[in-house]
């Protein structure tokens, strides 16, 4: 197989096959992404090289693929008839495949509409990841994601009425001190509106080559203490009504959130406020990302 620049994908994607449809963003403006910020540009592979790649996955695994990722940073981009045709030729190809997913960010996921999204449902994409980050407004603009929370509400809501699963990513801590009760309300109010099938937590690390670590340098950007992400967490959980499964499942988060809404709101809530009698030093220390 061949890749093209960096390769990633969600930790409950461990166990996938990846083959790279896409290469790099096409939005690549996000404040707090280093991804691809030097590149390479965003581009869509040739669907005979894309082809050829999942054949060579079925020489190398034979008939055994069960869970199929396709990375780069937004490959919900792709052009609808091209991303279904790629969809279906993999589901062709692998008589045991059961999940194909992708990263997409809500403004791409818009741009498909109802009846895009049911198609590619239809052809065999059964979920979505995307990078919600935040459901304040006045966040997404100082971030640049280039969405709206009303976007983010539709373009949810088609993903799910589509019938394919919907994996949230939310950053706790991406507005700062001066957000951070905001953050958490709205957030938890775009989230009650999608009723995702997963909301996966973050927590804000500043990353090189980014516009957001330049803020935290030069004082403009004033980040949460260890303490105060908990209790932003606490705020987001209390105010939560989604019937959704919640997870921590990152390198980036101080304490492990896991469990099903509603039932297990009350042991995360208690499990934060255990964390918050701990001393600060003991949590993870501040670093720069480099990845």
């Amino acid at each position: 197989m061949q890749y093209k620049g960096p390769i990633y994908r969600p930790p409950s994607e461990a166990d996938s096959l990846l083959i790279q449809a896409t290469v790099g963003c096409p939005h690549n403006k996000c404040t707090f992404c280093m991804v691809y910020k030097n590149g390479p540009g965003y581009k869509v592979r040739d669907m005979k090289d894309i082809k050829a790649d999942i054949l060579r996955a079925l020489d190398i695994y034979g008939d055994h693929v069960r869970t199929l990722f396709l990375p780069a940073g937004n490959t919900i981009a792709m052009k609808t008839d091209d991303l279904c045709e790629i969809l279906i030729f993999a589901k062709e190809t692998f008589s045991t495949l059961g999940r194909i997913t992708v990263y997409g960010s809500s403004q791409y996921i818009h741009k498909k509409g109802p009846q895009g999204l049911k198609r590619l449902a239809d052809a065999g994409l059964s979920r979505i990841h995307v990078g919600l980050e935040s459901g304040d407004d006045i966040i997404l603009k100082r971030i640049k994601k280039g969405t709206s929370s009303k976007e983010q509400i539709e373009a949810g809501r088609w993903v799910m009425d589509a019938g394919m699963e919907l994996s949230l990513y939310v950053v706790l801590g991406i507005g700062g001190k001066d957000r951070t009760d905001s953050h958490a309300r709205e957030t938890a109010k775009v989230l009650n509106e999608i009723v995702p099938d997963f909301i996966r937590l973050r927590t804000f690390v500043p990353k090189i080559n980014t516009g957001l670590l330049a803020e935290v340098q030069n004082g403009s950007f004033q980040m949460l203490s260890p303490h105060e992400v908990l209790r932003e967490a606490a705020l987001l959980i209390t105010k939560l009504r989604a019937s959704s499964y919640l997870a921590s499942d990152h390198y980036t988060n101080y304490i492990n959130l896991e469990g099903k809404f509603p039932e297990e709101k009350k042991r995360l809530l208690d499990k934060i406020n255990i964390a918050l009698k701990q001393e600060e030093a003991s949590f993870r220390p501040f670093f720069i990302g480099t990845q």
